[in-house]
């Protein structure tokens, strides 16, 4: 028996044992005078259920089968602002093209649009979910996406309102393409690893635009944070890379474009921090490496506290901000080389396109104002402009260590 021979006896045993599987998966469409959950029920594994336009009045539905679920004209499912709407229970499942709405809140349970409990391979995609307490709520699952949905509410209170997309305990998560706003959290991570969050928008939060706790070995890239109580909170992690997002207008008393707050052996690399009152907020980290960013017309480019250490700032830009850099102590362990600062005024005769004299990115001023912050109301007054004249002369008060020995003379173009 030839190879030819055996290769296509092969081909047609496994016809053969997947034939009865592709001919029992059938296609069903409901309407708003059918009930969804005895639809589902009666499903079986790998059937699609399409779902005709219009208006249902069913939440608390169970999907236990394997199966696809894709609406046609956004039909619309209403928790009736007292229950949810779809749980999810069983792995391999889509949810398409749903109009998801108004779930009930309470302190006992987090009540969500779509839930995703203890599952593996469930998509999550091109949905509206409005006026839910959380939009998309994934437990203990892996390997699971949230792909091209508008998760909106409007909530006014952290305490009384969810997360945009939540999720705890989970790996391998793919979150891509959303809109989100008007939650507390747009993105919230706890617990989850070996994940990607990409391309979404998240703006006007309440308090982040993304947060993570506990979660390590994750990345997040071409983002927009706009406008929300703070841009990113990351806190407890380590091995994060943060790359190419856009931190536009997080602007507060106590607010920022990125916290980072005990993390460890992270990338912050290619991304635009404008308008932000503070671009990074650093608090007790190591190990960062901070590259290739643009930090423009910010209030404070960054802050770092003196219990970071380990961390290199190099071939970043720095313009119009109110401040580059400050600190809150004396030592510095961190390194500065190679970065543009528009405010230094140094000179460059070798010719290697940096300057020859080091830039101290940090002005007495804002020494001052970490130590004393009501002395803010004095800024951009001819007591600051002579006290910074004074220190370059007879430096006394900032950081020595803090300084970029080879200041960029021109802008990286990033």
């Amino acid at each position: 028996m030839g190879r030819v021979e055996v290769a296509r006896r092969w081909i047609a045993c496994i016809v053969f044992i997947l034939l009865p599987g592709l001919t029992y998966a059938k296609s069903v469409r409901v309407t708003p005078a059918t009930s969804m959950q005895e639809t589902l029920d009666r499903a079986a594994d790998g059937d699609t259920v399409y779902v005709s336009s219009g208006s249902y009045n069913q939440n608390n539905i169970i999907v236990r089968k394997s199966i696809a679920i894709i609406g046609d004209g956004y039909p619309v499912f209403d928790g009736g602002k007292k229950n949810e709407v779809f749980i999810v229970v069983a792995n391999n499942v889509l949810i398409k093209g749903l109009q998801v709405q108004n779930t009930g809140r309470s302190s006992m349970t987090d009540m969500a649009g779509i839930k995703l409990q203890n599952v593996s391979h469930v998509t999550v995609s091109s949905c509206r979910i409005y006026n839910t307490t959380y939009g998309v709520y994934l437990q203990n699952s892996t390997h699971c996406q949230v792909v091209g949905n508008t998760i909106k509410a409007s909530s006014k209170q952290e305490l009384q309102s969810g997360n945009g997309v939540h999720a705890w305990k989970s790996s391998n998560l793919l979150i891509s393409h959303n809109v989100l706003t008007g939650h507390r959290d747009g993105i919230y991570f706890e617990f989850v690893t070996q994940s990607l969050i990409t391309n979404n928008r998240s703006f006007g939060n309440i308090r982040y635009g993304l947060h993570f706790m506990f979660s390590h070995n994750d990345v997040y890239s071409y983002n927009t944070f706009e406008n929300n109580g703070a841009g990113v909170a990351v806190m407890y992690t380590k091995g994060v890379t943060m790359y190419k997002n856009t931190f536009y207008l997080n602007w507060g008393d106590a607010s920022y474009a990125i916290l980072l707050k005990d993390i460890s052996d992270s990338r912050i690399e290619y991304n635009k921090f404008t308008k932000n009152t503070v671009g990074i907020f650093m608090e007790g980290s190591s190990r960062i490496h901070v590259a290739y960013n643009t930090f423009s017309d910010n209030g404070w480019a960054m802050r770092i506290q003196a219990s970071c250490d380990g961390n290199t700032f190099e071939k970043n830009n720095f313009f119009g901000n109110s401040f580059d850099v400050a600190t809150n102590g004396t030592m510095m362990l961190n390194t500065f080389r190679g970065n543009y600062w528009d405010k230094y005024g140094g000179y460059d005769l070798d010719k290697d396109g940096n300057g020859d004299i080091p830039y101290y990115p940090v002005s007495v001023y804002s020494v001052i104002t970490e130590r004393i912050p009501t002395a803010m109301i004095l800024y951009r007054s001819f007591l600051t402009n002579i006290m910074d004249e004074v220190e370059k002369v007879m430096p006394s008060i900032i950081p020595d260590q803090l300084r970029d020995d080879a200041p960029r003379l021109k802008r990286w173009k990033l």
